[in-house]
This record gives C-alpha cells, structure tokens and sequence, in this order.
C-alpha cells in the first residue's frame, strides 16, 4: 500500500530555501479527524520552540502512533523517528485530553503530550553534534564521558566519526547549574548524583544531563512561571537560544528563605532581596584542636544594608542585617563522629544564618576567631550569587564529607555555579583555609582589609576569639592570686569544686576576672552537654520518649528543626523551584506552626534538660552555677566594702 505522508508547516516561518526541521506525520492509518487534531498537536509544539532549535535541527522527523510502547509512556524518538502512544490518539481527537486530569507534572493529557513533543525533539537538538576523533585521547575516555552523561547504550557513540558532542547536556555551565557541578579536587570530573533533589518539576530530570535538558525545555517553553521558578536556567536558555517565550508573569522583587536561627520565637520565613546585598565576603571560622575543625570553616558573609540605606560601606555597619549561607552536615554537631563523616551519613545543606549567631558560636563558645574577606565581585555576579544561593535553599540535599565534600568544596561549587567566573574554575580546594589562600592569591579576595588588625576589628572585617580575652583574665589571676596554672586553658580542666576555693581570696580586680573566665566554663560545659545530648540521640539511647519529657522533646527538636536547612518540607508536592506568590500562604502558615512547636519544645527542654545528662556532666553544670552565684555575692560584699568596682 503506497504510504500518504503529509507535511505538517512551520507556523510562523516563511517558506524558504532555508531549511529547518520539518515533521511529517504517518497518516495512513488515520481517520481525518485523527489527522487534523495530530497535525494541530504538531503545529503547537513547532510554534513553542525556539526559532534557533528550528532552523539548526535541520532535518526531517517522521511522527508516528503506535501500539507497541508501554503503556505509562506517551512517546518516544531515536534516530529521525518520533513515536507517540497510540490509546492516547481518542482522546486527543474528542478533545477530552485537554480535560482529562493526570498525575504527571503537565496536569492534563493533552498537555503531557504536548510535553512529549517537545520533550523527544530537544532530544534530537541535543544529540545533534558530533566530536571528530581527536577529541579524545581514547575510546575508553570517550566511554566515561558518555557514561557521566547517562548515554550507556547509546550505539556507536564511541567508535570513531560518531563520537558525539551534545549542543547542551555536556556544556559545562549547564551541568552547574542542573546539579552535576564539577568535582573539586578531580582534576575537572563531575559528579556522579544529583542531589538537588527537593523541589524538582519531574525527578526524571535527574536521572541523567539529557534527560534534565529535555525535561527543562518543556518548562522553559510551555510554564510562563519557570523564569520565576529557575530563574537562573531560564536566562541559560534565554542566553542559548538568543530567544525566550513571551510571559506575563511578573517575578518577586526578593527571594524567600528561612532563617536557621535559634530564636524559635521569631518567624523563620524572610525574603532576600539581591539589590540590598553591597558585598559578599568569604568568612572563615580559624582552625581549633578539634580533629573537624583543624583545618578551618568556609562560609558566605552577605553585608545586606538596612532597609532605606543604599548600598556603600556604611552598610556594613548594619550588622544585624548581615547574614551567613554555611554548608553544614544536618546534625550540626561540634564534634561529629569521624567514621560517619568519613562515609557520608550525614546531609550537607545550606543554612542560612544570622552573623550575630554565628559569630557567638565561634568566638565565644569554640573560642575561634573569624575572618572575613571581601570577594572582587560585580554587582551582577553578587546578584546571581544570591539568586544561585536561594535556588540551593530550596532544592540541595547532598551528603557531607570531610574530605571530599565538606564546607570548602561545597562553598567552591556555589561561588563557580553562582557566578559563571571562569577563574573560578580552575580553583581546586578541599580545605577552608586552602580555599581562602587560593582566592587571595588569584586576586579573588582582598585580604588588605586584614592588614591593620585593630581597624579590621573595628569595621568587621575580623572578629576576634575570646580565647584571647579569657586569656588575659587569667593572667590577672595567676598575678593576684598566684595560681599554678599557666594558661586559661588549663584552669578550665580543672573541676568546678576545685576552681571555687580561690573565690574567697580574690580581691576586685581579681573577683571581677573570676566571673568572667567563669562564663566561659558554663559556656564550654553547656557546649560539651550539647555534645552529649546529640551524641545520645544519634546513638539511639532514649529514642522511647515515654521514657521522660525532657526525652521526648530533644529528640522532636532534633527531628521537626530539619525544615530550616530543607525548607521545601514545607511544601511538599506543590509547585517547584523557588517558591511563588501561591504558594506564600501555605509557606507562612506551616512556617509559622512549626516554629511555634519548636519554641514549645525549647522551653520544655530547658526546663527538664538536665535529666537527660550524665551524673558528671550535671553535677558540673550545677557547681559551675554554684560558683558564679559565690562570686557575684562576693563582688557585691567587696564593692559595698570598697565603694566601687575596678574593672580589669
């Protein structure tokens, strides 16, 4: 039988001598008004594409319906063949599937094929380039490369002419921002898994580059709110293509996230506006005798202005405004367990922090001193960063290892994806205080800030541990009360009960230091109980909450605090990306629930807390109390004694 093909027309482009891709649909089999509702469907994926993908996918696509696919899937193309399901046909012709609801992300079956359409053709403009030969050294390089993409199987696709180049899925500032980002310290290898899992239009997209570029051309094309939603992949493509699909959405000024702070009494959910953020410094946590921290801490120091203030130096001047993005793993232990940090147990997220908090936690309780070093960056590389950052809010959950996939790599890899600079792409760093050097001597960061130290603590740029400040309130003791111990260090080993023997002895001066060096015990000890208390969590001691209260609100805590570095718990199933304007409303509601029940938990833990320590540790805490109690009454006797209180 002689096969009637009709030639389905570009919509909107001249018939030329200028070629372009033409889809010509197999309508032997088909009734006329099989025909018609085909030929519509293909018309208005032509019309989405972009004019680019249609005139360089120079070739003819034979479209077709068929029996034999599964019957979950809706189509399917190789070669210059595109196949589409053929139960699907009835319902395209009666016009029922643009009513008929699915379960799949287009909502509608008409819409899904629609999707389909697109989804098969982007395949075809993709795969459509080819390496020559010397591209790689050997086939068993060719094979790796084919097999990071997800192309195992693919025929030929290493032997000779036909090893392939792909026109997206391999371009390296796609592969950052679609979540196979560039593996630090391997010599330009990507990663393996994907894990900006949360928040995902399809997890199909996931599974392989070629899949997340035809999965995210559907969106780009047919979802007027993906420049919204991924804004960063929208300009991608709208860079690619020198074209991008009309919108009448209007995107937010700023972006939403959550504020990972302690305060359980506040709302977590804030917005970021980019225009408010002067600069972006690498902050980093100097290194201590823990084995963790050895080697340091990387972090992103936002210096946001006030509101009304405009950009310049003086907002930084606004600290309580400034804010930190810290890749930490979940658990945010002090001392976390080696092995497990080793094998990867633990999530990595990017939390987002208020400086005050994070500066205490640092300064004053690990007693490590911060630096904080302005990056050379333009005023739209620092947008983009932000932008990049809350896209990562919202869809990171990546597994955090000490060595290969800690906090330096971790910031390395936002500030190459974040920024699109490519002399950041030749940094290699496992280590903060490696990283931190290698900006410096790229001339990436400026370091001169540090230069005077007395001004760099005046203006922010360095913050001080407390060591220091203990350190010099021992000294006052050793001198007026001839202690043994050399340093403050040393005096903090020693038992409370042995420190309170020297309270009676202390003159003013000496009072005055006691209580502070004091504050620093209660402070370590409070450190060492947080230590302990995870420790018993996550060792699976006291998981019956029944056991006690104080049990039971420790381990929920632990548990419901997830959300603040995961936030798209809060919206589970609905909408992707970063969230919008309908979305707000579920946002504050959960948000603001989950907050009130962790305040609720806090205080209850406070109260009971110490039930759950050990009989040392508390016995401690109690005579670490004991003893600023006996010192503040002692300060009072000798201030009433002495008429006033000289300061040390």
């Amino acid at each position: 039988m002689i096969r009637a093909w009709l030639l389905a027309s570009c919509l909107g482009l001249a018939a030329t001598a200028q070629a372009n891709l033409r889809l010509t649909l197999d309508a032997a089999d088909l009734q006329p008004d099989q025909r018609q509702a085909s030929l519509a469907l293909l018309d208005e994926a032509l019309a989405a594409l972009p004019p680019r993908l249609v005139r360089n996918l120079d070739r003819e696509v034979r479209v077709q319906w068929r029996d034999n696919l599964p019957e979950q899937a809706y189509g399917r193309a190789g070669g210059d063949r595109l196949e589409l399901n053929r139960r699907l046909l009835a319902a395209l012709t009666d016009g029922s599937a643009a009513d008929q609801r699915t379960e799949r992300p287009h909502g509608t079956v008409r819409r899904e094929l629609l999707a389909t359409v697109i989804h098969e053709l982007a395949h075809l403009y993709d795969r459509a380039r080819l390496w020559s030969p010397e591209q790689y050294r050997s086939q068993a390089q060719c094979r790796q490369r084919v097999g990071s993409l997800g192309l195992i199987g693919l025929p030929d696709t290493c032997r000779g002419q036909d090893r392939r180049r792909f026109t997206l899925s391999d371009d390296p500032r796609l592969l950052d921002l679609a979540g196979w980002p560039q593996r630090v310290g391997k010599r330009g290898r990507r990663e393996q898994d994907n894990a900006q899992l949360a928040r995902s239009p399809d997890p199909y997209e996931l599974t392989s580059p070629l899949e997340f570029v035809a999965v995210n051309l559907e969106y780009f094309l047919l979802d007027p709110s993906y420049a919204c939603r991924r804004p960063a992949l929208q300009r991608y493509f709208h860079e690619h293509f020198g074209w991008a699909p009309d919108s009448a959405v209007d995107c937010a000024a700023g972006y939403p996230f959550l504020n990972a702070g302690r305060d359980f009494g506040r709302t977590p959910l804030l917005t970021l506006d980019p225009a408010r953020v002067y600069e972006v410094d690498y902050l980093f946590a100097e290194a201590n005798d823990a084995w963790v921290s050895r080697w340091g801490h990387s972090m992103l120091r936002l210096v946001i202005c006030a509101p009304g203030r405009e950009p310049g130096p003086d907002c930084r001047l606004d600290l309580d405004h400034h804010l930190v993005l810290s890749f930490r793993a979940f658990v945010d232990d002090v001392q976390l367990s080696s092995w497990d940090g080793l094998t990867g147990v633990y999530p990595s997220r990017l939390f987002i922090l208020p400086l005050g908090q994070v500066i205490d936690e640092y300064t004053k309780v690990e007693l490590r001193g911060l630096a904080s070093v302005p990056l050379k960056l333009r005023r739209e590389e620092i947008r983009q960063l932000v932008e990049r950052s809350a896209e990562l809010h919202w869809s990171y959950d990546g597994d955090y290892y000490f060595l290969s996939n800690n906090c330096a790599v971790e910031t390395l890899k936002l500030l190459r994806s974040g920024t699109a600079r490519s002399d950041l792409v030749a940094l290699d760093s496992i280590m903060p205080n490696g990283l931190l050097e290698v900006l410096i001597h790229r001339g990436l960061a400026d370091a001169s800030v540090l230069d005077d130290p007395r001004e760099a603590l005046r203006l922010g740029y360095r913050f001080d541990s407390y060591r220091d400040r203990y350190q010099a309130m021992f000294a006052v003791l050793k001198d007026r009360l001839g202690l043994p111990q050399d340093s403050v260090e040393q005096w903090l080993e020693l038992d409370a009960v042995e420190r309170q023997q020297w309270i009676d002895r202390a003159d003013l001066r000496a009072a005055a230091a006691l209580l502070l060096v004091e504050q620093a015990a209660l402070r370590r000890q409070l450190l060492l109980a947080q230590d302990e208390l995870k420790n018993r969590y996550l060792g699976g001691r006291g998981r019956d909450a029944s056991l006690n209260k104080a049990d039971g609100a420790l381990q929920e805590i632990l548990a419901s605090s997830g959300y603040l570095s995961r936030p798209a718990e809060l919206l589970d199933g609905d909408g992707y990306g970063l969230p919008q304007t309908r979305e707000w409303t579920r946002l504050e509601r959960e948000s603001e629930q989950r907050q009130l029940r962790l305040n609720q938990l806090s205080e209850e833990l406070d109260q009971e807390v110490r039930v759950l320590l050990g009989d040392e540790r508390r016995e401690e805490l109690e005579a670490i109390e004991v003893n600023l109690a006996q010192i503040g009454e002692h300060l009072r006797g000798l201030h009433k004694a002495g008429g006033g209180l000289e300061l040390p």
